[in-house]
């Protein structure tokens, strides 16, 4: 054993969690398959016999349950969809325009508000102006002349 730090025996000088396996990957990934290829897959798996059904799965590396879920899906017109590009739909040109003016009108409203406080204020502000005017006229003609 080596020697031991602060009383407690130190067994490897690196720990085994520091050294990364080589033969293990760092995180499994999934095969993922385009439909084309389950397609192509399929066709040669039901042209093929026994022995040649055997053989296309270890070349492929697959399991029958494979095929068995992708011969529903095809059944079922999943894998059209699963060939479908990837990513956000088209927008429909009626919601992007509508999109555009629900943006546009929320703008003009809050400009609509901002124009709204400024001429209450100027108005409030003339009025005190004149209000002022008033007060300072009444206390001018009141004062003696010197």
């Amino acid at each position: 054993m080596s020697t031991a730090v602060q009383g407690v025996p130190v067994a490897h000088a690196v720990g085994v969690e520091e050294v990364p396996d080589p033969q293990v990957a760092e995180r499994a990934t999934r095969r993922t398959y385009t439909a084309k290829y389950k397609l192509e897959v399929l066709a040669e798996y039901e042209a093929a016999d026994r022995a040649g059904k055997g053989a296309l799965l270890r070349r492929e590396g697959l399991y029958t349950s494979l095929v068995s879920e992708w011969r529903k899906q095809r059944d079922r017109g999943a894998l059209a969809a699963l060939g479908a590009t990837r990513g956000p739909k088209p927008a429909d040109p009626t919601a992007r325009e509508n999109a555009r003016l629900t943006a546009e009108n929320a703008r003009l409203q809050a400009e609509l508000d901002t124009a709204r406080k400024v001429t209450r204020v100027q108005g409030e502000l003339s009025a005190l102006l004149e209000q002022l005017s008033q007060q300072s006229a009444g206390t001018t003609e009141s004062e003696p002349p010197r």
